[in-house]
């Protein structure tokens, strides 16, 4: 499992030119099931991205998670993650979750952020969108287990 995390001003996710989902300050997650993924990892990461001090306090240091400033979450599926572009010029994707099942992972992930009583939006699993972010510092990380 891969998660791209930025931490975000605000974020948008557009489909066919409409508005389906917005969100605050909080952070964007870019989601990927890959084929080896078991679903005790998705507990594990919901726990990290709640709980990773991602945020700066008072004193401009990196010691708040995003439940410390009650943000919101953008979650967005992106199983480009998985590629591997080390041969060739063409990425493979041979590692990504099959569709199905991915979207399983995705819709479980998503509904254990939920429990966190924060604001969760996302995207739709597999459309065509279009995302707008406003990066805050920036702060981008990669998390994988």
């Amino acid at each position: 499992m891969k998660l791209l995390i930025q931490r975000t001003d605000e974020v948008s996710v557009e489909i066919d030119n409409n508005i389906c989902a917005e969100t605050k300050m909080g952070m964007l997650i870019l989601f990927c099931a890959e084929k080896n993924d078991t679903e005790d990892k998705i507990c594990y990461m919901v726990n990290k991205v709640l709980n990773l001090r991602f945020f700066e306090d008072e004193n401009n240091k990196m010691n708040l998670s995003v439940k410390d400033i009650n943000g919101e979450i953008m979650v967005v599926s992106q199983f480009t993650l998985a590629a591997n572009c080390n041969k060739g010029l063409r990425p493979s994707f041979d590692n990504a979750m099959k569709p199905d099942l991915a979207n399983v992972f995705y819709e479980k992930f998503v509904s254990k952020l939920k429990e966190s009583n924060l604001v969760v939006k996302t995207g739709v699993f597999g459309a065509d969108m279009k995302v707008s972010l406003v990066n805050n510092g920036p702060v981008t990380f990669i998390l994988e287990k």
